[in-house]
């Protein structure tokens, strides 16, 4: 048996090295848009908390391995057809605005399955690659280091094809959030969110931005829980002048504080002050 001189099994180790860092570079770029896309895959908050709750959720799934992340794809962005939702409860109840937002990409149940398989397929591969590549194979071989090279090849072309998948998942997440974001910058969502107006006009009273604005006002200048109207009116006024009655249909802010059936109205002499009163009503509605 000849003696295998050191410089002939050289090229070929290197060879080696070369393809099984390409798969691992390959293998990186997987994990990093993975992780960018459950970072942004759903989200919920109030206005202040948002940004804050973004950063924490993307730093929450920066460490984790490259199994569970799968795991939370195909659990939380790709989905059985059929399938519901879960509903995550507002963790600020005592806000007036709480924000959800969920993205996912229905499958049919028996391809959802699949793609599941071959995803874990996709992990076996990679801890076969970063743990167990030199027990697989002779590297101290010519023929050894050509059968590897031949592995690492294949590995790659299904390293890159799952990479090419994640980046078409990714642009029909990024084209949701551009629509998303879009919607949330039409006036129909500002009057729908912060004036409580529907599309098909209709008022959701104990949220429109109108009744907000009498709230401040109450906090404002309550008087043993009650507050001149005609007070209120110019404070809102002064803070709030895009919130009128006549965007709401009414003629009047007494027709407000009546349509509503947030408040409750009175006419009487109180600390010194003869005029109309109101306060909120015990059993209101408060967003």
């Amino acid at each position: 048996m000849a003696v295998l001189n050191q410089s002939d099994i050289a090229d070929p180790q290197r060879e080696v090295q070369r393809l099984l860092g390409r798969c691992l570079l390959r293998l990186q770029q997987y994990e990093r848009l993975l992780k960018a896309m459950i970072g942004i895959q759903k989200l919920s908050g109030t206005p202040e908390t948002l940004p804050h709750a973004l950063a924490a959720r993307k730093a929450e799934a920066s460490d984790k391995t490259l199994g569970t992340l799968i795991g939370r794809l195909m659990g939380d962005y790709i989905v059985k057809e059929g399938s519901e939702s879960p509903d995550d409860p507002p963790k600020h109840p005592s806000s007036p605005f709480h924000f959800s937002f969920r993205m996912q990409f229905n499958l049919p149940a028996e391809r959802h399955e699949a793609l599941n398989a071959e995803l874990r397929e996709l992990v076996t591969l990679r801890n076969s690659l970063v743990h167990h590549f030199i027990d697989l194979h002779d590297l101290w071989t010519i023929d050894g280091c050509l059968q590897a090279q031949d592995s690492l090849n294949r590995s790659y072309a299904e390293i890159d094809r799952h990479v090419e998948q994640l980046a078409t998942l990714a642009g029909y997440m990024d084209d949701a959030r551009q629509a998303a974001a879009e919607l949330i910058q039409s006036p129909q969502f500002y009057d729908t969110v912060v004036n409580g107006i529907g599309p098909d006009g209709q008022i959701y009273w104990p949220i429109a931005g109108i009744v907000g604005a009498l709230r401040e006002a109450l906090r404002e200048l309550s008087i043993d829980g009650w507050v001149n109207l005609d007070a209120a009116v110019l404070w809102v006024s002064e803070h709030h002048p895009q919130q009128t009655p006549q965007k709401y249909g009414c003629s009047r802010w007494r027709q407000v504080i009546h349509e509503s059936g947030q408040f409750e109205l009175r006419r009487f002499a109180h600390n010194g002050q003869f005029g109309a009163w109101y306060r909120e009503r015990p059993n209101a509605i408060d967003c």
